[in-house]
């Protein structure tokens, strides 16, 4: 009997670690590049880690939510120049996202602390759908990008925001902006929005409201 009892700690404990392992409906999943990978210096995501690359040896260069559906299929919605905002199988997620050797990012699983907001905050992620990827990244232009789509659709029961906005940077670590940047916005004809509010998925992960969960993501 004291043998049963010694163990049944450790056995709640298995038990509450294996809970966590299979994706639901409301986690995020951050798309992370090793610091150590060669990107394309004219990429976007080449952009966004000279801006605002981890301090882990780990860039996230995006962010995205997943869905559950009954049958038990992991679904996607996201927001990405290739498709805008949208919905699809996590097949094509994960296609999408293969490095150019065949291999796959790092994928960080994280899950809201409070579990109700999740399925609310993906039922008001699908009103976006069919918007464009905001390739200027400002607020409120009926456009949005990767994490300005989560930060709109994670929402508390009194409408306020779930995630926080803080000025954007552009700017690489030694203070200039990086090429892309800088191509980018001369083509649209608008200045680089430096300090304008928003958000990132570096800083997004670290959102208190928000706590990782050890989930592989692989093929269906």
């Amino acid at each position: 009997m004291k043998k049963l009892l010694y163990l049944l700690p450790a056995l709640l404990l298995l038990a509450a670690c294996s809970a966590g392992d299979r994706l639901k409906t409301g986690d995020l999943i951050f798309v992370g590049i090793p610091a150590d990978y060669r990107l394309d210096t004219l990429s976007m995501d080449a952009a966004i880690t000279a801006a605002t690359g981890g301090d882990k040896g780990l860039n996230l260069i995006h962010a995205a939510i997943a869905e559950v559906d009954k049958e038990g299929r992991a679904w996607i919605i996201d927001a990405t120049i290739k498709h805008g905002v949208d919905r699809h199988p996590l097949d094509t997620f994960l296609r999408d996202f293969t490095l150019r050797d065949g291999s796959y990012p790092v994928f960080e699983v994280m899950r809201l602390r409070d579990g109700r907001r999740a399925q609310p905050s993906v039922e008001n992620a699908k009103r976006f759908l069919g918007l464009p990827y905001d390739i200027y990244f400002l607020p409120e232009n009926e456009a949005l990008y990767c994490t300005e789509l989560i930060y709109s659709s994670y929402r508390q029961k009194d409408g306020k925001p779930i995630f926080t906005a803080a000025p954007m940077n552009f700017k690489d670590a030694d203070g200039n902006f990086p090429v892309y940047w800088q191509q980018l916005f001369e083509r649209l004809g608008q200045p680089i929005p430096q300090d304008v509010p928003g958000t990132n998925p570096q800083a997004m992960s670290k959102e208190p409201a928000l706590r990782p969960v050890a989930v592989e993501i692989v093929r269906e």
